[in-house]
């Protein structure tokens, strides 16, 4: 898993590629962790390029979610395949997590 973190105003977006699963679900979350501790606490998480997720990467959204929650901010999901969308929607997280079609939208709405 690849994560690039890309600052857009007051929002940053992660940009990850690979899957997301047992593996590679603690190098997304240690970067989640560094931009919250930085004060980064308005975050996208941009998931076009993840073909897949796992009850791991499920549980790395989750304790960033919570995370940015916890000081002030939130954490979306944009671009998701629809494979991921498939099993984020089965494990309930869609009504948790906000998410978007495409990256601007999700960046978009924290201006709302």
């Amino acid at each position: 898993m690849q994560v690039q973190v890309v600052q857009h105003g007051s929002i940053t977006v992660l940009i990850a590629e690979g899957s997301l699963d047992s593996l590679s679900a603690d190098s997304l979350t240690q970067v989640l962790d560094r931009e919250i501790l930085a004060g980064h606490t308005n975050l996208v998480v941009d998931l076009a390029a993840v073909h897949y997720t796992s009850s791991a990467g499920l549980r790395s959204l989750l304790m960033a979610l919570k995370g940015a929650r916890r000081v002030g901010g939130d954490l979306r999901l944009g671009a998701a395949q629809p494979n991921v969308i498939e099993v984020l929607s089965m494990a309930g997280f869609t009504s948790i997590i906000k998410t978007f079609d495409d990256v601007p939208s999700a960046i978009a709405s924290y201006a709302a």
